[in-house]
């Protein structure tokens, strides 16, 4: 027995839209995890291929820890998009945008460098998905039209 009173229809169909978004977003934030996985496997392969001629790539502190922040940014993008409202969908489109410009543009700058398989990954990886999120979340703002029922 639910405690819970049934939604209506609209209700209903406003929360599985927003389930929907959020569920694009997801799988765009894993394609850039597994762009970064397959980056560091074609980095690796690449040194090892060249038996450590080539240089180490180092990092100093603070820039891992902007990794961590940048990469993390994703998850925030799901979580508002998981939430539903119009402004909360507004903000997952435009962090959302901005992080899939960046993530492609990274990725093929560093395709020009190490190989045209890099960029590749990157605009299968992150571009791909990236667009359908975008599109369903425009979509789910411009489907809420003036009901500001759940903000």
């Amino acid at each position: 027995m639910s405690l819970r009173p049934p939604l209506r229809p609209a209700q209903d169909l406003a929360t599985n839209n927003s389930n929907k978004v959020a569920l694009f977003w997801l799988t765009t934030a894993a394609g850039a995890v597994l762009f970064v996985t397959f980056q560091l496997f074609f980095y690796v392969n690449d040194f090892m291929r060249a038996q450590g001629a080539t240089s180490a790539i180092t990092f100093e502190p603070g820039v891992l820890w902007m990794f961590s922040a940048f990469y993390g940014a994703w998850i925030v993008t799901v979580l508002l998009a998981l939430m539903g409202t119009r402004a909360t969908q507004w903000a997952a489109l435009i962090l959302g945008t901005l992080l899939v410009v960046l993530n492609t543009l990274g990725g093929i700058s560093d395709g020009l460098r190490d190989g045209w398989h890099v960029a590749f990954s990157a605009v299968f990886f992150i571009s791909l998905p990236g667009v359908f999120a975008i599109a369903a979340t425009w979509r789910f703002i411009k489907s809420k039209g003036n009901r500001h029922g759940y903000e």
